[in-house]
């Protein structure tokens, strides 16, 4: 598995949130959901994405937005527009002053704003739970980015604007899939532009001793893996290999090691129904109970409480 594949095999939507939005002007929206991870694709018109720090985008038609949470921030057609709706957490809808909507703009199947032929024209697609996306991935991208329509030609559009509509056996499962493929193609060509901040170690792979040492750590994260282990296999000293690897990738290559069998373990444990001892096996840890440890230090939950997050 190359670099870029092992970063963007993880969004895996579960029932998530998609719609289409549809207003005219003046309109603003607040969004409020703490959600991972949110795209906007701007079907018809323009937008303006404002967070409440950082900088305002613009959007017109064909162009993509990639919100990560949980930091708010609002939808308008205007940056001066003032929000008449905010979007909770589970999709809840309200007015600012917290007044719930109660359907007041639905208009159909996934369908939500002023009228389904608005002059602006949004697809949103939600992810709901921070597990339903690779850590790794998120914390590779900033709080907003965006692709414009000059930069990338999505082919899925069409295809999502006929499903995110209809209504029958499986759809959820359908529009879960093709987010992932939407989220997963924009992230494609957005790494490969020069606006991209890809992760130290994700940088560091291009380096010829500690790319090497991060792909024998990545393919084999199970393997009792040891400074000088990794330093044979790089071909240098451990002192050569833990300088290289501290300085490029920001961490002693023990402590990377450390997080990746652990986010792989989190993974594991809202993917499959395998036991903890399995996947302490699978990860690298000889015991159920050495994974639960490092895992409740640095998750801050049990790996039971992790697999099964209250409401």
């Amino acid at each position: 598995m190359d670099a870029l594949a092992g970063l963007l095999e993880g969004p895996r939507a579960r029932g998530a949130f998609m719609i289409r939005a549809c207003f005219d002007p003046p309109w603003a929206v607040r969004v409020e959901d703490r959600a991972p991870l949110t795209v906007m694709l701007m079907v018809r018109g323009d937008a303006w994405v404002v967070p409440d720090t950082g900088e305002r985008l613009r959007l017109r038609a064909g162009d993509l937005a990639i919100t990560r949470g949980p930091d708010p921030y609002t939808c308008a057609d205007d940056p001066g527009t003032e929000p008449r709706a905010v979007i909770l957490p589970g999709g809840e809808c309200g007015y600012p002053d917290g007044r719930p909507l109660n359907g007041s703009m639905d208009l159909g199947v996934r369908t939500w704003g002023d009228r389904p032929e608005g002059a602006a024209v949004l697809l949103i697609g939600t992810y709901l739970v921070r597990g339903e996306i690779g850590g790794r991935l998120l914390d590779a991208l900033p709080p907003l980015l965006s692709l414009t329509s000059e930069q990338w030609d999505c082919p899925l559009t069409p295809l999502l604007m006929a499903e995110v509509t209809r209504d029958e056996p499986g759809q959820e499962v359908v529009l879960d899939r093709l987010l992932d493929l939407l989220v997963i193609a924009a992230l494609r060509s957005w790494f490969a532009g020069p606006s991209a901040e890809p992760p130290a170690w994700y940088r560091a792979l291009g380096d010829p001793v500690a790319g090497r040492a991060l792909r024998l750590l990545q393919a084999d994260p199970a393997h009792p893996w040891t400074v000088a282990s990794l330093a044979a296999g790089a071909g240098v000293s451990r002192a050569a290999l833990a300088r290289r690897f501290t300085e490029l990738v920001g961490e002693p290559p023990m402590a990377y090691l450390t997080g990746w069998r652990l986010a792989l373990a989190a993974d594991r444990l809202r993917d499959t129904d395998d036991t903890l001892g399995a996947i302490a096996r699978q990860v690298g840890y000889g015991s159920a109970f050495a994974l639960s440890t490092a895992f409740k230090r640095v998750y801050g939950v049990s790996p039971q409480e992790y697999r099964a997050p209250t409401a």
